[in-house]
C-alpha cells in the first residue's frame, strides 16, 4: 500500500487558497492585536513587582503618591498578585490562540495541505506570543520595573478585585496540596532571626544571644572587616638575627610571626615558635630561617565562614590578607575568627589592649584604627548604621576621611547621623584619636 508523500514548499504554494479580506477579519486581527497588548502588560506587571528590591519598596513607603500607595496594596498579597496576573494571561493568551485560528482559517484555506496549514498557525501563534506577549515586555521592564510597576498599579489593583473569588480558590487548592505533601516548608530569614533575638527580654540568656547574633551575622562578614591591618602586626624581618628574633618573641609573646623580605608586601613564610623551642640550645649562628613556613593567602573580599572551612581544610591558625593588587593589608586568626562568635578570647598572657576610653555618658574615646565592627559591639550601634555613607571602609578612621574627604586636622569636628566625631590626634597620614559623642534623638 503506497501512501502520499508530504507535500512540498512549491506545492504549498499552489494548493493554499486566499479568502477576500473583510470586516470581520479585520475586526479579529484587532482584537488578537489588543489581546498581545494585554498580555504583554501583564507579563511584564509579573517581571515589575517580583524583581523589586527592598530598597525600591523602601523608596516607594517613603513617597506618597496614589500610584504608590496602589502599587503597596498589590504587594500586601503576593499570592493574589501572582494569581490575578497568572490566571487573567493565560485567559488572554487561550483568547489569542482561538481568534488568530479563527482569522487564519477565514483568511488562508490549507484543506488541500492540513498538516502544513497546522504547522504554519503553530509556529506562527507561538512566535507571535512569545515574542510580544512575553520575552520583549520582559526584557525591558527589568530595567524599568518600579517605572512600570506604578504605570500599571491601578488597572492591576482594579483586575485584583475582579478576580480575587477565582484566585482565592487556586490559591486554596495550592496551599491544600502544598500541606498535604509536606511541601510547604517555612524559612526563616537573616532578619527575622536578627529581630526574633532582639525581641527576646530574659537578662540571663545574654550571653547565649550575644553568641547567636554573632552566627546570624557570621556568614556576611568579610576578611577586611575582622583582620589586623599591618601598620599593627609584629614582623620579622628575613635578615634579622637568630638572637634579635628570640627578643622579639620573648617581648611580644606571640605564638606565630610573619616574617618578611625588604617589605611588608613580599612575605617570605610564617615562623611557628614550636618549631623553634628544638633549637634553643643552639648558639647565635644558627639559622632560623630554614624553619618558616610557607604563608597562607586569603583576599579581604572573602566571607569568614569560607576562611573558618578553609583554616579546617589547610589546618593553618594565621593567613595573610591581600588586596586587589596583591598587596599585603594585614593578617587574620583563627582566633579573629572564632572571636566573630563567642566574643573576645584572652588567656593568661594576653594584656587588655584599650582601644577605647569611656569619658562620659555616650562619650567615647577611640583610636582611629578601631574596627568599626568592635565600634559598633562598645557603643551598641546597629552595624548598618554607616552602609551608606562609610564606603570601603573598615576603621573608624577610615569612616572619618570618607566622610572628610581628606585627611582631617586636630580639633576637626564631622558629624553623622547623631554621631560627633572630633579628631583628637593626628599625624601628617594617619588619624590617631577619635572622641565619639552619641546625641540622643531628641537633641
Amino acid at each position: 500500500m503506497e501512501t502520499d508523500p508530504l507535500p512540498t514548499l512549491c506545492a504549498i504554494s499552489w494548493n493554499i487558497q486566499f479568502h477576500p479580506f473583510t470586516v470581520g477579519i479585520g475586526i479579529s486581527l484587532i482584537i488578537v492585536f489588543i489581546l498581545i497588548i494585554f498580555s504583554a502588560m501583564l507579563s511584564a506587571s509579573e517581571v515589575a513587582y517580583f524583581s523589586m528590591s527592598a530598597s525600591d519598596k523602601h523608596k516607594l513607603e517613603g513617597r506618597s503618591s496614589k500610584k504608590n500607595s496602589y502599587i503597596r496594596k498589590n504587594l500586601e498579597s503576593p499570592e493574589q498578585l501572582l494569581a490575578t496576573i497568572l490566571v487573567a494571561n493565560n485567559f488572554i493568551k487561550v483568547g489569542i490562540v482561538v481568534l488568530s485560528s479563527f482569522t487564519f482559517i477565514k483568511l488562508l484555506d490549507f484543506s488541500a495541505v492540513p498538516f502544513w496549514g497546522f504547522l504554519i498557525q503553530v509556529v506562527t501563534i507561538t512566535f507571535v506570543i512569545l515574542l510580544f506577549g512575553e520575552i520583549m515586555p520582559k526584557v525591558y521592564t527589568a530595567h524599568h520595573a518600579v517605572k512600570f510597576a506604578r504605570f500599571i498599579a491601578f488597572p492591576l489593583y482594579c483586575l485584583i478585585k475582579v478576580l480575587r473569588p477565582l484566585n482565592s480558590i487556586f490559591i486554596y487548592s495550592t496551599s491544600f496540596i502544598n500541606n498535604r505533601i509536606g511541601a510547604y516548608n517555612q524559612h526563616i530569614s537573616v532578619d527575622e532571626l536578627s529581630q526574633a533575638l532582639e525581641l527576646t527580654s530574659q537578662t540571663e540568656l545574654k550571653e547565649d544571644k550575644d553568641i547567636l547574633k554573632g552566627i546570624v551575622k557570621f556568614g556576611s562578614k568579610s576578611v577586611a572587616e575582622i583582620m589586623r591591618s599591618r601598620v599593627d602586626v609584629i614582623s620579622a624581618e628575613f635578615t634579622d638575627s637568630y638572637t634579635k628574633i628570640m627578643n622579639l618573641i620573648t617581648e611580644t609573646g606571640f605564638s606565630r610571626i610573619p616574617v618578611y623580605s625588604e617589605s611588608f608586601d613580599h612575605i617570605k613564610g610564617i615562623l611557628y615558635i614550636k618549631d623553634l623551642l628544638p633549637h634553643v640550645h643552639k648558639g647565635p649562628n644558627f639559622r632560623w630561617q630554614s624553619i618558616i613556613r610557607p604563608p597562607f593567602y586569603v583576599p579581604e573580599t572573602k566571607k569568614i565562614d569560607d576562611l573558618l572551612e578553609e583554616f579546617q581544610k589547610n589546618k593553618v591558625h594565621m593567613a595573610v590578607v591581600v588586596d586587589e593588587y596583591g598587596g599585603t593589608s594585614g593578617i587574620v586568626t583563627l582566633e579573629d575568627v572564632l572571636e566573630e562568635i563567642v566574643g573576645e578570647i584572652t588567656d593568661e598572657f594576653d594584656e587588655e589592649e584599650k582601644f577605647f576610653t569611656k569619658i562620659g555618658e555616650n562619650k567615647f574615646l577611640f583610636d582611629g584604627k578601631t574596627m568599626l565592627n568592635d565600634f559598633y559591639k562598645v557603643t551598641g550601634t546597629d552595624d548598618s548604621v554607616f552602609d551608606d555613607v562609610k564606603g570601603e571602609a573598615d576603621t573608624l578612621a577610615g569612616l572619618i576621611l570618607e566622610l572628610k574627604g581628606e585627611i582631617p586636622l586636630k580639633n576637626d569636628t564631622i558629624s553623622c547621623k547623631n554621631y560627633v566625631f572630633s579628631i583628637e590626634a593626628v599625624d601628617n597620614r594617619r588619624i590617631k584619636q577619635i572622641k565619639v559623642e552619641i546625641k540622643t534623638i531628641e537633641e
